[in-house]
């Protein structure tokens, strides 16, 4: 008996859902090894990598990788500096702080984290940012409009996480 060619047996279905079945179990193991490799490198990071600077530093080099930070500097010409969030984050609360002349920058990278950064009302705040599933924002209401307040440059990066500006409180 011959059939048309619209009409389809389970025997032609098979081959389709065998497929179907392959490409899952490569989507599940191809999910566990991108989650091992991370794990990897964090806790390589984590190892290598250690926090620099403190509530006095002019210019810090923050890190936390599975760790928290809650940092309120009172540096008297902060430059900026850098912040890794890595599986973890924290809050830097830049509202002592006296910015240098020429302003300051501020690089801020997160990957499966993030934080939030207190900066005063004051101080002109210029963000940018590249993300991919998280970003960066800035919540203030009362931000300066004088062309002439310190300027806080933050240049933030960042991957499943993100980062706030805020102005406290």
């Amino acid at each position: 008996m011959r059939r048309s060619r619209h009409e389809r047996s389970e025997d032609d279905e098979q081959p389709v859902a065998k497929r179907r079945s392959r490409f899952a179990r490569l989507g599940r193991w191809f999910l566990i090894l991108n989650a091992l490799f991370s794990l990897a490198v964090a806790l390589y990071m984590k190892v290598t990598h250690r926090s620099v600077g403190d509530e006095e530093s002019d210019e810090v080099d923050l890190v936390t990788i599975f760790d928290g930070l809650d940092l309120a500097s009172r540096a008297t010409a902060f430059r900026g500096g850098s912040w890794i969030a890595m599986f973890g984050g924290g809050e830097l609360d830049l509202r002592g702080v006296t910015l240098d002349p020429s302003g300051a920058t501020l690089r801020v990278r997160a990957i499966m984290g993030g934080g939030d950064i207190q900066v005063p009302d004051d101080w002109n705040i210029e963000l940018t940012s590249k993300a991919i599933m998280g970003g960066a924002a800035t919540h203030r209401p009362r931000a300066s409009t004088d062309p002439y307040a310190p300027t806080l440059r933050i240049e933030a990066r960042s991957l499943m996480g993100g980062f706030g500006v805020t102005s406290g409180d």
